[in-house]
């Protein structure tokens, strides 16, 4: 598939999107090298972060169609980019957790590291001026960035399977998935996809045995060496994926 890119439509955090030629069906997404933290309060970067998340994707994406999981990936291009098929994103950030860390450990108490008896799954309303608020299934409806509950339902049940299929990944890369966040999109055929990226800037990874963060919460906490464990998550899925 030969794709071109065409105009640009929108910049956010992580990514610059376009529009593809003679294709309205889909976008085309590059991947930038800026890191933020803290509803970006925090900003820095790295060289070729973008290149190192892209590929991570990627493979991500790719894992996971052999599961039937429906999601927006179409084809990569060059370093840093790939083309996706154009959804309406719901606004709402789905939360997996498995082991408790960060804000939600602090905010029960609990230490950090301590295992669930089973998957956590939280919605978050996507607005930034808010700081990305919580919220329940009733003020997700209120709010009317889900459809319905059945919607709500399936978002659910997504992300759980989603989240049975990345631990098993994981684990085989000595990696352990403690939480993660997902975005979807409605297709133009009313279909819900996965969108937007699984990479250490949206999930918590740390490693199996000494349970060293190879994530996002690097740049977040200030310990450094943050290029070499994004690179090393990525080498670690190559390991096992190809």
């Amino acid at each position: 598939m030969n794709f071109e890119k065409s105009e640009f439509l929108y910049e956010g955090k992580a990514k610059r999107i376009f529009s593809v030629v003679g294709d309205s069906g889909k976008v085309w997404l590059e991947f930038k090298d800026d890191l933020t933290a803290f509803n970006a309060e925090k900003k820095g970067s790295f060289k070729d972060k973008g290149v190192i998340n892209r590929n991570i994707a990627s493979l991500i994406f790719n894992y996971l169609q052999q599961f039937q999981v429906p999601h927006h990936w179409v084809a990569d291009i060059g370093e840093r980019e790939m083309v996706v098929n154009k959804v309406n994103i719901i606004p709402l950030e789905v939360v997996v957790r498995n082991v408790l860390a960060g804000s939600t450990a602090k905010k029960f108490a609990f230490e950090e590291g301590t295992l669930l008896e089973k998957p956590l799954v939280e919605f978050f309303y996507k607005k930034d001026e808010l700081g990305d608020p919580f919220v329940s299934d009733d003020q997700a409806l209120m709010l009317k960035v889900a459809s319905s509950q059945q919607q709500l339902n399936q978002l659910k049940a997504m992300a759980l399977e989603i989240n049975q299929y990345l631990i098993q990944l994981f684990d085989k890369a000595s990696l352990k998935l403690v939480d993660f966040k997902l975005e979807f999109g409605v297709a133009a055929d009313k279909k819900v996809l996965l969108a937007d990226e699984i990479t250490p800037d949206s999930c918590r990874l740390w490693d199996k045995e000494t349970n060293e963060k190879m994530d996002k919460d690097r740049f977040r906490r200030g310990l450094g060496n943050i290029r070499e464990s994004y690179q090393g998550v990525l080498e670690r899925l190559r390991s096992v994926l190809n």
